[in-house]
């Protein structure tokens, strides 16, 4: 009878673990969603207001661009889904070279002081600068639209990671440091063994910023560079303006939305894993 009894409640925990998880996470997002529409769809009904509302977006939209993402037209007439890859393939090698070089520059700039005070104010200088302003910069060194975006992505994620990277450096415990004169680790064993682990969750932290910022610039220059992208979608549904061409626009904007949550969702997962198993 009591192992009946503690197995019933077992059952319990498990769902009630699920109901708060919906009732915190689930269900106040959908009501906030649900309240956005409904105000939006009232906007559109009112005389002079320009923009499509969700119902009209929707019906815009519908066909090819929600059913068919990934249909396939030629040059540039591409599905969402082809827009969205082709900006991810950019954001991904611009975002992978920022990393390596950021970490590796980071750890460096961290572990000397001279170093640190060189290259610091530039550093602050050039992290201000804009991301399009890169852009007539890299056009003129590449000649090409597409290794232009991609340093424009570089550009642009570099200085978050390299900074935070820095701090982490900068923040080691004097105890680990101590423990590792004592132990004598010098070399691979001392990055490995003392500056990694310690520098891990400010690594991750300048990544999340950096994977934000790459989607933000990556949008920004392919509406100027052309070719196929989100952006240059974007832009060129602008330029030919119409009543379909606003809900293609908001559909798209829905996109990028989406896309640069679950980018900042990935990272931010991966660091809770890594970061985890340094503790």
């Amino acid at each position: 009878m009591t192992a009946i009894v503690g197995s019933r409640v077992n059952r319990k925990k498990p769902q009630k673990a699920i109901y708060k998880f919906i009732k915190r996470k689930i269900v106040p997002p959908l009501v906030a969603l649900a309240v956005f529409l409904v105000i939006w769809e009232v906007l559109s009904l009112m005389p002079g207001f320009q923009l499509p509302g969700p119902s009209k977006t929707f019906t815009d939209t519908f066909d090819p661009f929600i059913i068919q993402p990934f249909f396939d037209n030629g040059e540039s007439d591409k599905g969402l889904g082809w827009q969205i890859i082709s900006s991810l393939e950019r954001v991904g090698i611009g975002f992978s070279l920022a990393a390596i070089v950021g970490i590796v520059v980071g750890i460096l700039v961290g572990a000397n002081r001279f170093l640190y005070n060189a290259v610091d104010p530039l550093f602050q200088v050039l992290r201000t600068v804009p991301p399009l302003a890169w852009l007539p910069i890299s056009l003129a060194a590449f000649q090409q639209a597409n290794p232009s975006a991609i340093f424009v992505i570089f550009i642009t994620s570099i200085w978050p990671i390299i900074i935070n990277t820095t701090v982490g450096v900068q923040q080691i415990p004097q105890d680990y440091v101590n423990v590792a004169r004592v132990l004598r680790l010098r070399g691979v064993k001392y990055f490995l063994k003392i500056v990694f682990p310690a520098t891990v969750p400010y690594i991750f932290t300048g990544l999340r910023i950096g994977i934000g910022l790459s989607w933000l610039a990556i949008v920004a220059a392919e509406m100027l560079v052309g070719g196929v992208g989100i952006g240059s979608f974007i832009w060129n549904a602008y330029n030919t303006t119409t009543d379909t061409n606003l809900s293609e626009i908001i559909l798209a904007l829905i996109y990028v939305g989406i896309v640069g949550l679950l980018l900042d969702k990935l990272v931010a997962f991966i660091a809770s894993k890594v970061v985890a198993e340094q503790k």
